[in-house]
């Protein structure tokens, strides 16, 4: 009889329209809608915080490069997450299938940000128990990396960035973004023509950032049905805002007001016959979100270089130090 259930559990899946949920014995769907409840409590603070990441740095300086001259930087960028992001509660009453081991109605687990976790959850499929423990996190308060950006200023006040890190190991995850950034002085059509390098400027910018993040955990195992050992968390960022800057000889201010837009989506990496199920239920949880935040930083110029750096605040906090070599 159990072989039977499994063979009707294939035919499902492997069937006409085996991406429909429907298709999927009703314990298997339990299963896979508590897995995605664990999974988006793991992964959304890692998807919000592509906003600010994402989006760091991309001018210092409300002032345009003059047509064709080149800035050529390298950054460290450090995004700290507060203790309110790096963990969840999640009860029993959350699942259909599920439950917390030890005989807790309730427990605190990981986020992506999270350290690890001694919390086991039961489940059954097709009369065989199985059992795994909370996904752990990448165990960190502030997660550093580098990137690198050229931008090139353009006629009529334009300035044309694009910057790129591609894939790179952090803390155990790995990391990837790209992204086109425009920059348009504003302070060309104040009314009298602005010819002194400590003037204030006023630019507008916008971007937009592909950020890519994956996580590796201890697999996750339901005999006869799927194994998960990743989750991709994929972001496409846009952002807006307008920046002021005032030059003081060789030492700069600025501030910036704006606003993000992410598109969440999420995937799972792993195998098993109700794997491509998995990922095609996983996009209940692909979300867009808008983010306000504020920009405040400084420039220290030299002979044909400067230093920049700039604190991003709204639900994170980020920092950004730039090394712009002027070309």
């Amino acid at each position: 009889m159990k072989n039977f259930k499994i063979l009707t559990l294939i035919l499902a899946l492997f069937g006409s329209g085996m991406a429909h949920a429907q298709l999927v014995p009703a314990e298997g769907q339990e299963i896979i809608d508590d897995l995605l409840f664990i999974a988006d409590g793991f992964a959304t603070p890692a998807a919000e915080s592509a906003a600010y990441q994402a989006t760091a740095s991309w001018f210092t300086s409300a002032k345009a490069l003059e047509p064709w001259k080149v800035d050529v930087s390298l950054h460290a960028n450090a995004l700290f997450v507060p203790s309110s992001k790096k963990e969840f509660t999640i009860n029993n009453n959350d699942f259909s299938n599920l439950t917390i081991s030890g005989g807790s109605n309730g427990a605190v687990v990981p986020t992506a940000f999270g350290s690890d976790s001694d919390v086991m959850f039961n489940g059954n499929f097709l009369g065989q128990e199985f059992a795994f423990q909370a996904i752990e996190g990448i165990d960190t308060g502030a997660l550093m990396y580098p990137f690198a950006q050229v931008s090139v200023g353009l006629p009529l006040g334009f300035q044309l960035g694009v910057r790129a890190l591609p894939a790179l190991e952090v803390s155990g995850s790995e990391f990837s973004t790209y992204g086109i950034g425009l920059k348009h002085n504003l302070s060309q059509y104040f009314g009298r023509r602005r010819t002194r390098d400590d003037d204030l400027e006023v630019a507008a910018i916008v971007a937009y950032d592909i950020f890519d993040v994956k996580y590796e955990f201890e697999q996750i195992s339901v005999p006869n049905l799927l194994n998960l050992n990743l989750i991709d968390v994929s972001s496409g960022v846009w952002m807006a805002e307008v920046m002021a800057s005032k030059k003081y000889e060789n030492f700069e201010i600025f501030g910036a007001l704006g606003v993000a837009q992410s598109d969440f989506e999420y995937e799972f990496g792993g195998s098993g016959l109700a794997l491509d199920l998995v990922n095609s239920e996983i996009s209940r949880l692909n979300d867009s979100q808008a983010q306000f935040k504020g920009d405040i930083g400084f420039n220290l110029y030299f002979n044909s270089f400067k230093v920049s750096t700039m604190a991003t605040a709204g639900k994170y906090v980020n920092l950004n130090v730039g090394l712009h070599f002027l070309l």
